[in-house]
């Protein structure tokens, strides 16, 4: 294991986390466990590299957008994201709720697409950030058709975020059996307080399930007889855009 090159990523990850905001040298080091020495010279090596800046006045570090072209490039291999653009320009013109594209990394998920609501107060989101996945309809979505072991391999800690986190691991089993079964999962408010929202997978022509396609929004709007009447209409999405990656096996009995 190259401990230096895994060094040079955790101070890559730190600076991007903070969306451009400066950070000094030492707060870096202290912030990771490194030494000051340490820190400097990854940071001098990253902007060599052109993923840092320093600002000579202060001489504090930011990231630039090196690492943004990085991703970019990779999202734009995911076919998923291009075919499904135009059912979710569908799903939020018939909702008027934001409309995710997530794929699963891990124990959590990433929002590689979305669509803001119209409405004043929204669920908030950007395109990039990661949610647990054990707690986001999305995520649920994705867990429910990955193989048995992943949740045993991948996701160990069940954190919890709101007093309606699921954090027992059977519960959970239980809920991903039950999405498994109807193709829907639901969020009541376990990742953020008073957001919820609904989702269902997105299949290849392998029958993997690469994405989920979801909505999301405030509970007062998203109230269990919204959530149930809309249900159908994110299935509905879900079959259009695995159809379009090319799935042909029968989709939901609710869904298209």
């Amino acid at each position: 294991m190259d401990k230096t090159l895994l060094k040079g990523l955790m101070v890559l990850e730190a600076l991007a986390a903070l969306n451009g905001e400066p950070l000094t040298i030492q707060a870096l080091a202290i912030r990771l466990g490194l030494t000051k020495s340490n820190a400097h010279r990854t940071l001098q090596t990253l902007a060599h590299a052109g993923y840092a800046v320093r600002d000579e006045s202060s001489g504090v570090y930011r990231s630039t957008l090196k690492l943004f072209e990085l991703g970019t490039m990779q999202i734009s291999r995911l076919d998923v994201r291009h075919q499904a653009t135009p059912v979710m320009r569908q799903l939020a013109d018939l909702t008027e709720e934001t409309v995710h594209l997530s794929v699963l990394d891990g124990d959590a998920v990433i929002y590689i697409d979305k669509i803001d609501s119209p409405q004043p107060v929204r669920a908030y989101s950007v395109v990039g950030g990661r949610a647990p996945a054990h707690c986001v309809a999305t995520g649920k979505a994705l867990l429910a058709f990955q193989a048995a072991d992943y949740l045993d391999r991948k996701v160990r800690n069940l954190h919890e975020h709101t007093l309606v986190t699921i954090t027992d691991r059977a519960i959970l089993q239980d809920e991903l059996r039950r999405i498994g079964r109807c193709g829907c999962a639901v969020n009541r408010g376990e990742w953020r307080d008073s957001v919820g929202g609904l989702a269902a997978p997105v299949f290849d022509g392998l029958g993997v399930a690469v994405a989920a396609i979801g909505i999301s929004g405030p509970l007062d709007r998203l109230s269990p007889k919204r959530m149930k009447a809309l249900m159908p209409e994110v299935l509905k999405a879900g079959a259009q855009v695995s159809r379009s990656m090319g799935f042909r096996r029968a989709y939901f009995s609710t869904g298209l």
